[in-house]
């Protein structure tokens, strides 16, 4: 069974974000394997191991990505992809790296893709149903549990505080939602194993493709923190004199009615 595993590398955001300039400032941030994406690892090397076949974890971005794909290795996928868009990773848009990884994936023997439901930057969750668009297979969403038996599958998938339950087959492309699995952490054997694992390195001219066929269809003018919320306010008194001055508050300060 092929079996490939979209990654991104994000920011991690329990780490303090820097902004300037309109723009995340990259210089110290630490990095890491979107964590969504994470799930989707684990899942893939579950199903492998129950299934046979191997994980190819890919990822579209710059030379630095190529950490992330070694922390997948380590965690037990067989081979790695980069596809370096370096002087162009900035600009890429959903549209955009859809469209590369279907170029990438339009002539490979394809069973299962997983990827995350969500990248935790951008939050959009749009590559995966693009990419499963583009290469015309079927694709479920936000998934929370996957069971898998030859080409047939059952899934249940996360709907807004419910859940619903799905059969359906390969190929597919899912995208996995927090509560799947656990996902495991890199082994030290893992990590030794994974220098020796084979990464590809591909360049946009080796996939054949133009930059008119990817030009970004959105362009992010302004990244900003959210206002700091100011503290809470206690009134005090009688019930009657709390109401009016509640009211007064709502009014001046508020500005809501």
């Amino acid at each position: 069974m092929n079996i490939y595993v979209l990654v991104k590398r994000t920011f991690d955001t329990e780490e303090k974000i820097v902004i300037s300039g309109g723009a995340i400032q990259e210089d110290g941030a630490e990095f890491i394997i979107n964590p969504y994406d994470e799930y989707a690892i684990e899942e893939a090397i579950k199903v492998r191991d129950q299934e046979g076949g191997e994980v190819t974890v890919i990822t579209v971005g710059g030379e630095e990505s190529e950490k992330q794909l070694r922390t997948a290795l380590a965690m037990g996928t067989d081979k790695a992809v980069l596809i370096n868009a370096e002087e162009d990773v900035d600009d890429l848009d959903q549209f955009s790296v859809a469209t590369i990884l279907a170029e990438y994936l339009k002539d490979k023997e394809v069973d299962l893709i997983f990827g995350g439901n969500v990248a935790i930057d951008g939050g959009s969750g749009q590559v995966g149903p693009r990419l499963a668009e583009l290469l015309n297979i079927n694709y479920v969403t936000t998934i929370t549990s996957f069971e898998i038996s030859g080409s047939d599958i059952k899934i249940v998938r996360d709907v807004e505080g419910d859940s619903e339950e799905i059969s359906t087959s390969t190929p597919l492309l899912v995208t996995a939602q927090q509560g799947l699995n656990e996902p495991r952490y890199p082994s030290l054997p893992g990590i030794m194993k994974a220098k020796k694992k084979p990464l590809e390195e591909l360049e946009l001219d080796d996939l054949d493709i133009d930059e008119d066929d990817v030009e970004p269809k959105i362009k992010t003018v302004e990244v900003f923190l959210a206002p700091q919320k100011q503290a809470g306010r206690i009134l005090e008194g009688e019930i009657a004199d709390q109401a009016r001055e509640l009211i007064s508050l709502l009014r001046s300060e508020a500005k809501v009615i």
